[in-house]
C-alpha cells in the first residue's frame, strides 16, 4: 500500500477529483494548506502600501492505494494538475505499513 500526497492548485480540484474517480480510485482526504516553492508568491498593493504574499494557497490530496493502483492514480493527478506553470505542485509516495477499517477491524488492503 503507498500513501499518495499531493499539492495542487485549488482551481484543478474538480479536474482531478473526476479523473480519480473515473480511474477507479475511491477515497481521499482533501486539506485547504499553505505553502511556499519556487513560486515564491507574489507582490500585492493596498491602501498605498506594497506587502508580499509568500505563503500561496493550495490544495493538499491524501489517498491510500494499492499499490496496483498507485499508476492510474498518479497519472490522473499529473494529467489533470498540470497546468506548464511554476507552482502545478508536487506528488509524495510514502510505504504504508498496516492500514485498519475502525467499523470491521479489517486490515491492509481489505481496509481500503
Amino acid at each position: 500500500m503507498i500513501k499518495i500526497e499531493a499539492i495542487i492548485r485549488p482551481q484543478r480540484l474538480d479536474a482531478v477529483k473526476a479523473a480519480l474517480d473515473d480511474a477507479g480510485v475511491h477515497g481521499m482526504t482533501v486539506l485547504e494548506v499553505r505553502g511556499a516553492g519556487k513560486q515564491k508568491g507574489y507582490t500585492q498593493h493596498y491602501r498605498g502600501a506594497e506587502y508580499t504574499v509568500n505563503l500561496l494557497p493550495k490544495i493538499k490530496l491524501e489517498l491510500v492505494v494499492s499499490d496496483s493502483e498507485v499508476d492510474k492514480a498518479v497519472a490522473a493527478i499529473v494529467d489533470n494538475a498540470k497546468t506548464g506553470e511554476i507552482g502545478d505542485g508536487k506528488i509524495f509516495l510514502i510505504p504504508i505499513g498496516q492500514a485498519i477499517r475502525i467499523r470491521t477491524d479489517e486490515r491492509d488492503e481489505s481496509a481500503l
